[in-house]
């Protein structure tokens, strides 16, 4: 997949995918990666700016399987940012829509 299609909406992606459920790191990455197919490396970065800037707090939580794991859970702002992005994204993935049947479906 091209890659600046991907880099403008992982944000969305991990937002989205913390919306009903706290996370952690490695099974946010391993969820975006089996459909976006995003480095597990990427996520890290990503996950720490989005919690600098306010959208994600986090806490550990003990590991059956190794040492204890760093949950995201999405705050009140998060959330508010998520739902401007997912209508953001609807907004301009329509508008795309409309001009691929324009151009390639005549």
């Amino acid at each position: 997949m091209n890659v600046q299609f991907k880099k403008g909406v992982l944000d969305l992606c991990v937002l989205a995918l913390t919306a009903w459920e706290d996370r952690y790191g490695y099974e946010l990455a391993l969820a975006m990666s089996a459909k976006l197919e995003v480095a597990v490396g990427s996520v890290y970065p990503l996950l720490n700016r989005l919690t600098v800037e306010g959208f994600f707090s986090t806490y550990l939580r003990e590991s059956p399987e190794g040492p204890p794991r760093k949950y995201y859970k999405l705050t009140p702002l998060g959330h508010t940012h998520l739902m401007e992005l997912v209508r953001e994204w609807r907004t301009f993935s329509t508008a795309v829509d409309e001009l691929i049947k324009e151009g390639v479906e005549r």
